[in-house]
């Protein structure tokens, strides 16, 4: 009887792991709604702010080499079509992965912005051309993270993402094996270590989990049309996370007809964490008229586990002043 009231008990706890743990604060590229998304400046501002993990989308260069930075094309976050100007591919974007790290390293990196018109996709943002801001590599970011650990006694984690894996694959790389020797070689190897992986593509996750042996903390990010219970059992056979947009938490196109849907509930019985993205002060969800109302209903109501946020301090506030740091 004892046994198996232990082992009720376990399953309970289990169960629970997703909802009892504080909620996590992912710096989206960094401090990004204040300095230019994925420069180590936003990173160090992104720790100050007391975020509990700092995102690196991960791309290759053409030696292989992993850089931190939003998109596999070059030209919405640097001037590499002033400085490479005949090296766009034939649908006129430039590829990470045709420049080498050295040719990477000549760019000048900048606020996100429309190449076309030139002008800033967020324009309240850090002004364009001011300053001087480089991409840099995952492992300079590894170092920077883990100086500032070190430094301020606080111990932030990364939260890498392994971006557009299949096709790296058809141009010839294969960035999960590139990757994941060096996250184990920092120090991220087990679900005890301060790390999320998290992936687009719902077979490079059982790929990463299976045969490339990840022992760490494994998330999907939800691509659009892809959730059903069915789903979200068999993911849990592989990873511990889900990533939906905030309209699968939220729905409704004003706060008058909001409504807080059932994903954090079914994922939670699946034991998978949610950790949603992507809340912006300057581009709020349409069921929200303020960050206070949105980050309200997505923890309070919606009882989520982490979000991500170009503006890691206005979460990190809120959690603070609602008991939850």
């Amino acid at each position: 009887m004892k046994t198996i009231l232990t082992a009720i008990l376990c399953s309970l706890a289990l169960s629970m792991v997703a909802q009892t743990s504080k909620p996590v604060v992912i710096a989206h590229r960094g401090a990004s709604g204040y300095l230019p998304e994925h420069t180590l400046e936003a990173k160090v501002l992104a720790h100050a702010m007391g975020a509990d993990f700092l995102e690196q989308d991960v791309v290759l260069t053409k030696d292989d080499v992993p850089i931190v930075m939003h998109d596999t094309q070059l030209d919405t976050i640097s001037d590499v079509a002033q400085r490479f100007p005949d090296r766009k591919r034939a649908n006129g974007h430039y590829y990470a992965l045709d420049f080498t790290l050295a040719e990477i390293k000549q760019l000048h990196a900048n606020e996100r912005m429309n190449p076309k018109t030139g002008r800033a996709v967020f324009p309240n943002r850090f002004p364009l051309g001011r300053s001087s801001f480089q991409i840099p590599t995952l492992e300079e970011e590894l170092q920077l993270i883990q100086g500032l650990n070190k430094t301020c006694g606080r111990v932030a984690g990364i939260y890498p993402e392994i971006k557009q894996p299949g096709w790296h694959r058809k141009q010839g790389h294969d960035i999960s094996r590139i990757v994941l020797p060096i996250l184990r070689r920092y120090g991220y190897a087990t679900k005890q270590d301060p790390c999320w992986i998290q992936c687009f593509e719902p077979d490079e996750v059982k790929r990463i989990r299976t045969e490339l042996g990840w022992e760490g903390r494994l998330l999907l990010l939800l691509p659009p049309g892809w959730l059903t219970r069915a789903n979200m059992a068999e993911l849990a056979k592989v990873a511990d996370g889900i990533g939906p947009e905030l309209s699968a938490i939220v729905s409704g196109t004003s706060k008058a007809d909001r409504k807080v849907t059932d994903f954090v509930k079914e994922a939670h019985a699946a034991k998978l964490s949610v950790h949603p993205y992507t809340l912006r002060a300057d581009d709020l969800p349409k069921f929200a008229d303020s960050m206070d109302d949105a980050l309200e209903v997505l923890f309070t109501e919606a009882q989520i586990d982490g979000l991500f946020s170009d503006f890691p301090d206005m979460v990190v506030k809120w959690l603070s002043k609602h008991g939850a740091r």
